[in-house]
């Protein structure tokens, strides 16, 4: 875990992070063979903060990994996605390794089922869409807070190195930073040795 200050209580977490690696990217950001333990890590800090409801969207990788332990522990999920259910799930979860559509497929139906999944009308293609669902996932988050009276802070999964202005996950963190919010980062490569 970096970032320090976090106190446990009652909060909203909004998340954004790197999806799993394609087979053969060069850098990795986040390979297959991290996903346990950064799962077990988003499982933790989740706790650690308090986590009442967690504000993402449904990639595979850091979403689909804080989604399904999110649900385990009993924390209320959010799911904000900037276009359909059935377009997301071919451009963001079963286009890499891991068999994520299942995954996504009952996610997507259990948080769908609890009036928690809301849908973008944003074009598929070009990245200001997902620089627009970074606002909307905030938007998201400070709004839920304000309904229950609880602070938001954020996460992020990533490889923490990033990969210039077309970076989604760098454009969240900043985001989250201009606005206030407690930052923290969960890095999805292994330390060196």
């Amino acid at each position: 875990l970096k970032g320090k200050g976090y106190t446990k209580m009652a909060t909203v977490v909004v998340l954004a992070g790197r999806r799993v690696d394609a087979p053969g990217a060069t850098p990795r950001r986040f390979p297959e063979t991290e996903l346990e333990r950064v799962k077990s890590a988003i499982g933790l800090w989740l706790q650690a903060v308090g986590a009442t409801t967690l504000v993402c969207a449904a990639a595979c990788g850091a979403d689909l990994l804080a989604l399904d332990v999110a649900g385990t522990l009993g924390i209320r999920r959010r799911i904000l996605l900037p276009f359909g259910v059935a377009q997301f799930r071919s451009s963001s979860v079963v286009d890499r390794p891991g068999g994520w559509g299942e995954r996504y497929d009952k996610i997507v139906a259990e948080v769908e089922a609890r009036g928690d999944l809301l849908l973008g009308s944003y074009s598929v293609e070009g990245e200001e869409t997902y620089f627009q669902t970074n606002l909307d996932l905030l938007e998201e988050a400070a709004q839920l807070a304000t309904a229950t009276g609880i602070p938001v802070q954020a996460l992020v999964v990533w490889d923490g190195e990033t990969r210039g202005p077309h970076d989604v996950t760098a454009h969240f963190l900043v985001e989250a930073q201009r606005q206030g919010l407690p930052v923290h980062q969960i890095l999805t490569l292994p330390a060196p040795a």
